[in-house]
């Protein structure tokens, strides 16, 4: 993970065209999009004020040449989070230090059980599964795991199901990879990401090829399709919200539409664990 700031900077250069930003396409390019000393002109800064901060060596950098060098590069929102992130660890790894070891308040397992028709999850620091309900488990099967797999990142890149259970692998891979980054900026000296990231990287191709592109994006709602052994497919909405009272860690649930017919596959699901625990 050394050098993810350099890394991040570089692919965000490599994504704008010099003619959208105004400057000319042509003459020979060594590397695509703008050249280091193209994106200090376009955020008023001198080229090595801006090589120096590339490099990992602008610790004193002002938000204000942040916000310039996030607009030449056309960063979102959670990007330039990112960015400030990369740019100071020492702010980032006191998210670190302060907090303990993750675990579920005795109130919020509660709400998950109380979801009996919708199924929800909480997911933790390294895309940890922390907690489940009764149908969330019976979906994705999280009691049947031991502790070291619930987690979301390993179950898509090394559970060599994966691709049958996600229809849209591709997809799910990317956006598992977009959230880790963003998890490892945010905590920039936790050795357990650090850790996972190397066991990813040495164990799966795909992860190392999407980790090299520096994606970032957050966790917010979209839809998901699994294929389920006994329920077939099942097509859901799904919302991802953040506690107040925990920031590192996400509420999941799913919803389906009344009527559809993931709806029906559902609740015959349904049926059918409550009848396994019963008998």
């Amino acid at each position: 993970m050394d050098n993810d700031l350099s890394g991040f900077l570089q692919s965000r250069r490599a994504r704008i065209r010099p003619q959208d930003v105004g400057l000319p396409a042509h003459g020979r390019r060594r590397v695509p999009g703008l050249r280091r000393e193209e994106v200090a002109q376009l955020a008023g800064v001198s080229v090595d004020y801006y090589i120096r901060l590339e490099q990992g060596r602008g610790q004193n950098v002002s938000d204000s040449v942040l916000e310039a060098i996030g607009r030449v590069l056309e960063l979102n929102g959670t990007e330039q989070a990112h960015l400030l992130d990369l740019v100071r660890p020492a702010r980032a790894a006191r998210r670190t230090a302060s907090r303990g070891r993750q675990a579920v308040r005795p109130g919020l397992q509660l709400l998950l059980d109380g979801m009996t028709g919708t199924p929800a999850f909480v997911l933790g620091r390294r895309m940890d599964v922390l907690a489940w309900n009764t149908l969330a488990d019976a979906i994705a099967g999280f009691s049947r795991r031991p502790p070291s797999e619930r987690n979301q990142a390993r179950q898509v890149f090394l559970d060599p199901t994966a691709p049958v259970h996600y229809p849209d692998w591709a997809a799910v891979a990317a956006e598992t990879v977009a959230y880790l980054r963003l998890d490892a900026g945010r905590h920039p000296d936790d050795p357990a990401v650090s850790s996972l990231v190397g066991e990813l990287s040495a164990k799966s191709e795909d992860f190392r090829r999407l980790w090299t592109d520096h994606p970032v994006k957050e966790k917010t709602h979209g839809v998901k399709r699994l294929v389920h052994a006994v329920a077939g497919e099942l097509e859901f909405g799904y919302e991802t919200l953040a506690l107040p009272g925990d920031p590192d860690q996400l509420l999941v649930a799913y919803t389906v539409p009344p009527g559809s017919v993931t709806a029906g596959r559902l609740a015959l699901l349904v049926r059918r664990t409550t009848e396994a625990a019963a008998g």
